[in-house]
């Protein structure tokens, strides 16, 4: 699990590309409305990020039990590490639970709402 951090000099980067590819589409003929542009790259959309999501954590949670099947079999010796697994596999369930639990919250929400 990677956490980029957001700098100046990248999100300057970012803006410039931007409206490079604004300027460059303004100059492009417009195409007719539902068909995908082949000049810009497919993004992927929130089933295909949720299921990355769950992956990672399935991941991660695989590797904290192969680390612990190996401290405990003597494999290794590094406690630390088998901890750090743990805990980032703890840290990710939790934090999926905490999204499944705000999103079964407003699905809740929007049922009762009156019509």
């Amino acid at each position: 699990m990677t956490i980029s951090s957001l700098s100046g000099n990248s999100t300057l980067a970012a803006l410039n590309a931007r409206a490079a590819s604004q300027l460059q589409n303004s100059t492009q003929t417009a195409l007719p409305a539902g068909l995908p542009n082949p000049t810009e790259p497919e993004t992927p959309n929130f089933a295909e990020r949720l299921g990355d999501a769950l992956n990672k954590v399935n991941e991660a949670q695989a590797t904290a039990n192969k680390s612990a099947f190996a401290y405990e079999t003597g494999a290794t010796d590094n406690l630390a590490s088998v901890m750090v697994d743990q805990q980032v596999s703890s840290l990710g369930f939790q934090f999926t639970m905490q999204v499944r639990n705000k999103a079964l919250s407003a699905y809740r929400d929007i049922m009762n709402m009156p019509v």
